[in-house]
């Protein structure tokens, strides 16, 4: 039996498409089979093996009257509108996520004050969920802090205003 030299060229092909990998792509996809467990809320949702996910850049009415519904209020929005929104937010993720396979793509910070993961969720078609919140008017843009997707989430609040859809179908127009 002959020794055949180690093929060198799949170990630099190999290395190269590892490296190509690692910095190809921005995000930072966590979990391509995580399945959404529980929907706490508009904005909160438990996946398996990884815990709580707050989606990222986004914000929606609590269930219950609370000091965070001065923000919207500010904007025209009435209590019970807000609260219609939070069931509305609540439903539409528990219709659309609640039993689906995720993908996560974390942000930056990973997590939030409360050591909820920040993440964008994609649903199995690859659509956005925190994107789809804003779209339907269920979602504001969460404005104090800068993400990746926010001048695509502003812009799809701007429509969403002007269709008068969820959140702003009795608000008043903003000048």
């Amino acid at each position: 039996m002959r020794n055949r030299p180690f093929p060198h060229g799949i170990l630099l092909l190999a290395g190269a498409l590892f490296l190509l990998s690692a910095f190809a792509s921005p995000r930072q996809v966590l979990d391509a089979g995580g399945v959404v467990t529980w929907v706490y809320d508009g904005d909160t949702i438990e996946v398996e093996a990884i815990g709580k996910v707050r989606l990222l850049g986004i914000d929606t009415p609590e269930l219950e009257p609370s000091e965070r519904d001065s923000y919207y209020l500010r904007l025209g929005v009435t209590r019970k509108t807000l609260r219609r929104i939070a069931r509305d937010a609540l439903h539409f993720n528990i219709r659309h996520l609640k039993g689906k396979r995720v993908t996560l793509e974390k942000g930056d910070p990973p997590r939030d004050d409360y050591g909820r993961l920040l993440a964008y969720v994609f649903l199995p078609d690859g659509s956005m969920a925190n994107l789809l919140l804003i779209e339907h008017g269920l979602a504001t843009v969460f404005r104090r802090y800068s993400f990746e997707h926010r001048e695509q989430f502003l812009e799809a609040e701007k429509i969403a205003r002007r269709e008068k859809r969820g959140l702003w179908a009795l608000a008043p127009a903003r000048k």
